[in-house]
Formats: structure tokens, C-alpha cells, sequence
């Protein structure tokens, strides 16, 4: 087993390596992915593969997403501090704790029990508080506390989520991976003045966005 300065050395070389050289720039984003702890939220089998430039199994045919493409979807969202985030599909856990450095509260869906507790009990150990952590569909999003700042959807849907484009605030920002089951491309949506504004982010690859308003 790997030491926890070890695991720290590893970390601070995915940050440089991975994510800074690759462009992203934002210093609190940056800091975020050098506290958060990324083993902590896959199995100890996986421990030292936990900073390798690709996405892990974490179980029930779902993975930890590959920490680029992490960041590339946060910095995407523009977040400042003060937002209230919604995000669909809380896997692990790990993109939830990296949005909760970052944002004032997180509201998180996840489909599968099993993951969603596994994931509570790391984000407390982790003493990150400002998350609400919810079992249900997360196609039809969490009106219960919409709109909301920034939505991020961490699994693949075949078109963009209606009622997640609905509980998008105005001026928010919405994150998600619309295409085939092989490849999708990353979309960032936002509402301007009343109008929904669609920007590809290029392509990228996730696991199946599964509800009613997805596969």
C-alpha cells in the first residue's frame, strides 16, 4: 500500500501533468484536485492506478471518470463560490467533492443506492458538508430546489435532459454528454435572456445516462 505522501506526490503530478498541462487554468479548480483525495473513492485494489490519466471501475458497471476530463467539465461551468449545483450521477463521489471545494452547495443524483452511500461516507470523512446526496431518476433532475447556477451530468444521454434545461437558472450553465452509446460530444448549454445557447466542447466518452428522459 502506498503511503498518504506518496499518494499526495502522485497527486500533485496528475495536477501538473494532467490538468494545468493541458491548459486548465483556474488556480481554485487547480487546488481543489490537489486536496481532494481521489483513491479514497475506488476500491484499495485500484489505489495505485488512482492518479493514472483514465477513467476506474468503481462497481455496478460504473466508473470514476478520468480526472481531465473532471476538470475540463468543472472549468467549463465557470464556477465562482457562490453557485448552487446540480449534479446528475454521483458514481464515487469524487466529481461531488471537487464541486463542493468549489461551489456553496451541490445537490447530487444518483440512480444506484449502493453507490450514493459508499459516496456519503467518503465525502464525510472528507468533512465536506455542503452536499445533499439523493437516490432517484436524475434525468428528471431535482426541481425541489431549482433553478439552479450550474447542472453537470456525468453519464451519456441520447439527447439533452428537457427537465434538466428547465431547472437551469438563468445565465446557468449546463454540462452533459449527448450522442451515441459509443461517443458523445460534450455540450455546454446556457439560458441568455430567455434563449437556450448550445456550445460543443468536443467529443468525450461516458457510461449510459439510464431514466426516463435518457437510455
Amino acid at each position: 500500500m502506498a503511503a498518504v505522501n506518496d499518494f499526495a506526490v502522485r497527486r500533485r503530478r496528475m495536477v501538473h501533468d494532467q490538468i494545468a498541462g493541458r491548459g486548465i487554468r483556474d488556480k481554485r479548480l487547480l487546488a481543489a484536485m490537489n486536496d481532494i483525495p481521489r483513491h479514497m473513492f475506488m476500491d484499495q485494489t485500484l489505489w495505485r492506478r488512482a492518479y493514472e490519466d483514465h477513467p476506474l471501475p468503481i462497481g455496478n458497471g460504473q466508473t470514476i471518470s478520468q480526472p481531465y476530463m473532471v476538470a475540463l467539465m468543472t472549468d467549463a461551468m465557470g464556477l465562482t463560490g457562490s453557485e448552487k449545483v446540480l449534479e446528475i450521477g454521483t458514481g464515487s463521489g469524487y466529481q461531488t467533492a471537487i464541486l463542493a471545494k468549489l461551489a456553496d452547495w451541490v445537490f447530487s443524483l444518483e440512480r444506484l443506492s449502493e453507490l450514493s452511500r459508499a459516496a456519503q461516507r467518503v465525502l464525510e470523512e472528507l468533512k465536506l458538508y455542503n452536499v445533499n446526496l439523493i437516490v432517484g431518476d436524475g434525468t428528471k433532475g431535482w426541481p425541489e430546489e431549482a433553478p439552479y447556477d450550474a447542472i453537470i451530468v456525468t453519464a451519456g444521454a441520447p439527447v439533452t435532459p428537457g427537465p434538466l434545461v428547465e431547472q437551469l437558472a438563468e445565465g446557468g450553465r449546463l454540462l452533459v454528454p449527448v450522442g451515441d452509446r459509443g461517443i458523445q460530444t460534450l455540450l455546454r448549454i446556457s439560458k441568455r435572456d430567455g434563449r437556450v445557447i448550445e456550445e460543443d466542447l468536443g467529443g468525450c466518452r461516458f457510461v449510459d445516462l439510464i431514466g426516463e428522459h435518457g437510455w
